[in-house]
C-alpha cells in the first residue's frame, strides 16, 4: 500500500520498477496540466486527449529511463510537445478547431462576462506562429520557467527568451486594452 506522503521521486522509482499504481498517481498529478497544454496548442479537445494519451503511453514505456535531470513535469511536457509536433505534421494543412474552444482551454472556468476576452485571446493565439504560441502557453498559462521551457522544447534558453519577448510584443500590439 502506498503512503499518502510519498514524494514524486519515490513514485517515479516505484513506477520505473513496474508499479502501475505509482504511475497512476503520477498521471493523476500531471494529466490536467498536460491536457491544458495540449488543448492550448491544438485547440481541439479530441486532439488534446489523443496527444495526452500518446504522451502518457510513451512516458509509461520510458519511465525506467527517466534520469531526473529535469522535473517529471518538464520531461512529460517535452514528450507532449513531440506528440503535438507529430500530430501537426500528420495533419499539415488542416485548420485548427474553433477559437472559442481554444480560448476556454487557455482561460478556463471564467464567468460568462469574460467570454469576449476569451475569444480575443483565442483569436490572437491562433494568429501567432507555432513557436510563439508554444512558449507563451508554456510560460503564461502553465507557469513553466524559462529553463523548463527550454528543456521541454529542446531549444536554448536564449531562444525561449527571445520568442517569449516577441510573442508578448505581438500580444501587446494586438491587445492594447489587455496589456
Amino acid at each position: 500500500m502506498q503512503k499518502p506522503e510519498e514524494s514524486e521521486h519515490q513514485l517515479i522509482t516505484r513506477a520505473s520498477h513496474g508499479d502501475g499504481a505509482a504511475f497512476h498517481r503520477l498521471v493523476d498529478a500531471h494529466a490536467q496540466v498536460l491536457f491544458r497544454t495540449a488543448y492550448g496548442m491544438l485547440g481541439r479537445a479530441a486532439d488534446a486527449e489523443d496527444v495526452v494519451q500518446d504522451t502518457l503511453l510513451a512516458a509509461y514505456r520510458g519511465i525506467s529511463r527517466f534520469q531526473g535531470r529535469s522535473s517529471l513535469r518538464t520531461w512529460l511536457v517535452s514528450i507532449l510537445m513531440r506528440q503535438v509536433l507529430m500530430l501537426r505534421r500528420k495533419r499539415k494543412g488542416k485548420t485548427m478547431a474553433g477559437l472559442d474552444a481554444m480560448a476556454k482551454a487557455i482561460v478556463p472556468d471564467r464567468p460568462a462576462s469574460e467570454v469576449d476576452a476569451r475569444l480575443d485571446v483565442g483569436q490572437i493565439l491562433a494568429g501567432l506562429s507555432e513557436e510563439h504560441r508554444e512558449v507563451l502557453v508554456l510560460r503564461e498559462f502553465d507557469g513553466m520557467s524559462y529553463d523548463e521551457i527550454a528543456e521541454s522544447l529542446e531549444i536554448p534558453r536564449g531562444t525561449v527568451e527571445s520568442r517569449l519577448y516577441r510573442a508578448r510584443q505581438e500580444l501587446k500590439a494586438r491587445m492594447p486594452e489587455y496589456g
